[in-house]
């Protein structure tokens, strides 16, 4: 496989900055300013921040712009299997990875600006953002937070179309603080004095709380899903209701209930960022989402030859027990469409709380294969992970890799065609599509 350019001078950076975060935004200010302060020079920005649903908002926010005719820059993170994955420059027809050459140029010319200062890769590659956001022409900027939100290096946009607060659970606990008050109170940083506020649902009221309160000290104008929008299921249709009114829509493409509060939550920031959608967009979009690694059915690839004839295998990379909540919800409704026997191949990483994950899936799943995160320095020892999953409830042993799981799976199943959900890490789901052959594009 050719090494991309851009892989180079990222692999460059590595050797000369520190790994990980450093939040603070005075290293990203004074390289932004040497770079003529390309984030002031953007279209209307729609900043979203939140531990779960982040990038379900940013993919349902794109579908609509583009589905409007609109064209849309969108900035997610972390990647999947290349690092171009986090920028998608607008195009006619709908937007592209940015190209190797474009993104190898970006990335060395904000590199020879910061003159060899301490500074993160994270804060170096966000100034990639606004440089390649800046000087390509749009109607719209989705920019995902990377971690937290008020030290966050995307949080240097002064003036967003719209801020976005995604649900808020206990995540980054090092970073963000370990209560779910402090981890909103993180969040609500990127809200800006005057600038329309989406509040998206919220598990916890204590959190709703906080980023009600911090929108309101700052005079921002807000909808908050539950009172001033929201989204439910009608005779196997999506039913969106605001203030101005129904629409009625086809189910998200993206599968599982919490979906739904997702798309209203992209729905309602559209619109608070100015942005008219007219019906026929919204249902457009909401059949042309797309969403790699989250509730993402493979039904082709290497890895998906060695499972069990007719298998159902499913690709999702959340980590944290909310994620393992609405992934399980999810799956429990497969389960009674048509029910499976469910099997999980896990890999997770030693900053998350890998039992409190697996506890969601407690009287669902019938076996846990553990397996060790390729793509992470960080990845817990299979056996170590194993005994995570047992101590959560659930039956589960340790392998070697994704394919010795669905080999022994199939060399040792008898019965109905199992349904097969592969997690627990998006660097573990980057790793699988991958392997899979099947990248994102």
């Amino acid at each position: 496989m050719t090494t991309l350019a851009a892989d180079r001078e990222i692999e460059h950076l590595m050797t000369l900055h520190p790994k990980g975060f450093d939040l603070s935004l005075d290293r990203i200010a004074r390289l932004l300013e040497r770079l003529g302060n390309p984030q002031d020079q953007l279209p209307p920005v729609i900043h979203i921040a939140g531990t779960n649903g982040k990038g379900s908002c940013a993919a349902f926010s794109r579908a609509l712009l583009e589905a409007a005719g609109h064209l849309v820059h969108v900035h997610t993170s972390p990647h999947l299997v290349n690092w171009h994955e986090r920028y998608r420059l607008a195009a006619e027809g709908g937007g592209k990875l940015v190209d190797d050459d474009v993104f190898a140029e970006a990335i060395a010319r904000v590199a020879k600006a910061n003159q060899g200062q301490k500074i993160t890769v994270f804060e170096i590659l966000t100034a990639v953002t606004f440089i390649l956001f800046s000087e390509h022409p749009a109607e719209a900027a989705i920019i995902e937070v990377g971690l937290g939100g008020r030290f966050d290096a995307t949080n240097v946009i002064s003036r967003p179309a719209v801020s976005v607060i995604m649900p808020v659970s206990m995540d980054h606990e090092a970073y963000l603080g370990d209560r779910v008050e402090l981890i909103a109170a993180e969040k609500a940083g990127i809200m800006k004095r005057g600038c329309p506020v989406v509040i998206g649902a919220q598990e916890s009221e204590t959190a709703l709380e906080v980023l009600i309160e911090t929108a309101e000290r700052l005079d921002c104008p807000t909808v908050v899903y539950g009172q001033d929008f929201l989204a439910f299921e009608e005779n196997g249709r999506m039913v969106y209701q605001d203030e101005d009114g129904l629409m009625d829509l086809p189910l998200p493409r993206l599968p599982g209930r919490h979906q739904f509060a997702n798309a209203a939550a992209a729905i309602a920031a559209v619109k608070a960022a100015g942005f008219e959608i007219s019906h026929r967009a919204a249902e457009k979009a909401m059949t042309s989402t797309a969403w790699p690694a989250r509730m993402q059915k493979l039904t082709q690839g290497r890895l998906v030859e060695l499972a069990p004839k007719g298998a159902e295998i499913w690709l999702d990379g959340g980590h944290n027990p909310g994620a393992g909540v609405v992934i399980a919800e999810a799956l429990a409704e497969q389960e009674e469409k048509n029910p499976r026997p469910l099997i999980l191949i896990a890999g997770m990483i030693n900053t998350k709380d890998q039992t409190g994950y697996f506890s969601a899936f407690k009287g669902l799943a019938r076996h846990v294969y553990t397996v060790p995160v390729s793509k992470s320095d960080a990845g817990v020892p299979n056996d170590e992970l194993a005994l995570r999953a047992t101590e959560a409830g659930l039956s589960a042993e340790p392998v070697n890799s994704v394919a010795d799981a669905l080999m022994l799976l199939r060399d040792s199943w008898d019965g109905p065609a199992p349904r097969i959900l592969i997690g627990g890490s998006l660097y573990f789901a980057g790793a699988v599509l991958d392997e899979n052959g099947t990248p994102p594009t």
